[in-house]
């Protein structure tokens, strides 16, 4: 390179092939077979189906071992499913590259009717799932089937009962048997606990995966290699250093048609209690997980994220703002005086030595001003304050779920130019600019993938499932005998201002005149 010249050179990307390494293909070999129970609904068409194909087309399903069956009510054939789904898996730009393999993936799929209760429907199912066994020359005991529940709860334990009794491996020679059942896992702590052993008596805990998607999550799964893989966060992940953690979920969309079902959950229960928990949960993880070298990592996280929760104190009234927007209660599927909360804020305080005093902030709403979900961690202010910046801001460290995935430290830098002035910058790792070559992988993709490779590291055990609803059960139901009241707040807006008004109570400093603006390309 010639003296005073620049040279511009493009950075090392991470590619699908580190992937591929890392994730498979799967190294079992015998047939599997994926049933998809509520194959005509929408989560399957949305969200399953289409992981299925995207792991087909990336080569983590060999063609020549797998079996795609759908299993639903309707009446319907093979061909008017595969019809049905189809628009779902490809968007237009990619439809011409992948037609190939479109075309390849939905020969795989069979389609069974049925009732969910009905041993004549379970058993035709049984037989399609044996046919294809016998054609791959699997032989006994060494098949693997997956049953995926994209069903309402209320139907899991009648369905569990009949896939034990008529669609389980017939042996044990390799092979294995396992469900997936979506959220909610019951609507309190009783109902999920009644939900678990009705399912826990059919199925071993191995067996059984609680899907909640945020743990799929690309920088959800990344919180636990930035805090135990990098240095310089080990001695500042703690009460000294930290003055709050907020998790953030956002809408700006309110219920759209949906208001009689979500108004039977509300936003506790529907974002709250499972993805935000979750999240707060990775966050608040002890140094033992760093052992998974050494131990086993899937016992151990368990383990140790179950202990979390139980740390959490019972929540103070005076710790919550409940929000309902105003238009919600038109929706003629809603009662008239309904109030259930469409945006909550809650603080949770866990009483352990890393986390006394620091409260966990989780807020979620829909009809909000902006669409997105962080993790935002503020740090404490600088001892001294010698530029007399600290009005400016704390220190903060975001991770961005969503939309436009990115990391990012907000900091305090000195302004450009001849005098001593600050100002608040960051330091950015924005992903589609930084990874501009690799597809980040959906949620769905990463955990149906776990699931053949029996990995539970990333699904709700059921202890930890217990340890969620003794949160928040007693909230849920202080607030269904009216004790706990919702406030009306405008569409569009930021929610009720009580809710600002706890969060400065609750120590977090907002930054006004700061905004966060991902990078282009």
């Amino acid at each position: 390179m010639d003296s005073g010249q620049w040279h511009v050179e493009k950075r090392s990307t991470l590619r699908n092939e580190s992937f591929l390494k890392e994730y498979g293909p799967v190294s079992e070999t015998g047939s599997l077979s994926i049933v998809v129970l509520g194959a005509s609904g929408d989560l399957a068409k949305k969200k399953t189906f289409p992981a299925l194909f995207n792991l087909y087309h990336q080569g983590f399903l060999n063609p020549d071992e797998v079996h795609i069956f759908g299993y639903a009510r309707s009446k319907i054939s093979d061909q008017e499913l595969r019809d049905k789904i189809r628009g779902y898996l490809v968007d237009e730009k990619n439809a011409s590259e992948k037609a190939e393999a479109l075309s390849k993936f939905l020969q795989l799929i069979k389609y069974v009717s049925g009732p969910y209760d009905s041993e004549d429907g379970f058993k035709r199912l049984d037989k399609a799932i044996s046919e294809h066994e016998i054609s791959k020359k699997t032989s006994e005991g060494s098949s693997r089937r997956l049953f995926y529940l994209a069903l309402p709860p209320s139907v899991y334990p009648p369905v569990c009962k009949m896939i034990k009794a008529w669609c389980t491996n017939k042996s044990d020679l390799g092979g294995w048997t396992r469900i997936v059942v979506e959220k909610p896992f019951g609507k309190d702590l009783e109902s999920a606990e009644q939900l678990s052993s009705q399912i826990g008596a059919l199925f071993d805990e191995p067996q059984i995966y609680r899907i909640d998607h945020y743990l799929g999550k690309e920088l959800v799964q990344n919180m636990l290699v930035l805090r135990f893989a990098n240095r310089f966060f080990l001695p500042l992940w703690n009460r000294d250093n930290i003055a709050n953690v907020q998790i953030v979920f956002r809408e700006d969309f309110g219920t759209e048609g949906r208001g009689g079902y979500f108004d039977e959950y509300g936003i506790i229960r529907d974002i709250i209690q499972n993805h935000l928990l979750q999240a707060s949960n990775y966050g608040a993880l002890e140094f033992l997980c760093k052992l998974q070298m050494m131990l086993s990592y899937v016992k151990l996280c368990f383990s140790v994220t179950a202990d979390v929760l139980q740390s959490v104190m019972p929540i103070k009234d005076e710790e919550v703002v409940l929000g309902q927007y105003e238009g919600y209660r038109d929706d003629p599927t809603v009662p008239n005086d309904s109030n259930t909360p469409t945006f909550a804020t809650t603080i949770l305080r866990i009483d352990n030595e890393r986390w006394e005093g620091v409260p966990f902030i989780l807020k979620a709403g829909k009809a909000m001003s902006s669409k997105k979900a962080d993790i935002r961690i503020q740090f404490k202010d600088v001892p001294g304050d010698i530029f007399k910046c600290q009005k400016q801001g704390r220190n903060e460290f975001v991770i961005r779920l969503q939309p436009s995935e990115a990391m990012y430290m907000k900091l305090t830098v000195k302004q450009p130019g001849l005098e001593m002035q600050t100002v608040q910058s960051e330091l950015d790792l924005s992903y589609k600019q930084r990874y501009q070559d690799v597809s980040i992988p959906e949620a769905y993709e990463r955990l149906i993938l776990d699931t053949i490779k029996g990995d539970q590291q990333h699904f709700v055990r059921r202890d930890e499932l217990k340890a969620a609803w003794e949160i928040f059960t007693p909230l849920l139901h202080r607030i269904e005998k009216g004790e706990v009241k919702s406030i009306p707040y405008k569409p569009g807006s930021r929610g009720p201002t009580e809710a600002d008004q706890l969060l400065e109570k609750a120590g977090y400093l907002q930054t006004h005149g700061y905004i966060w603006i991902p990078p282009t390309l």
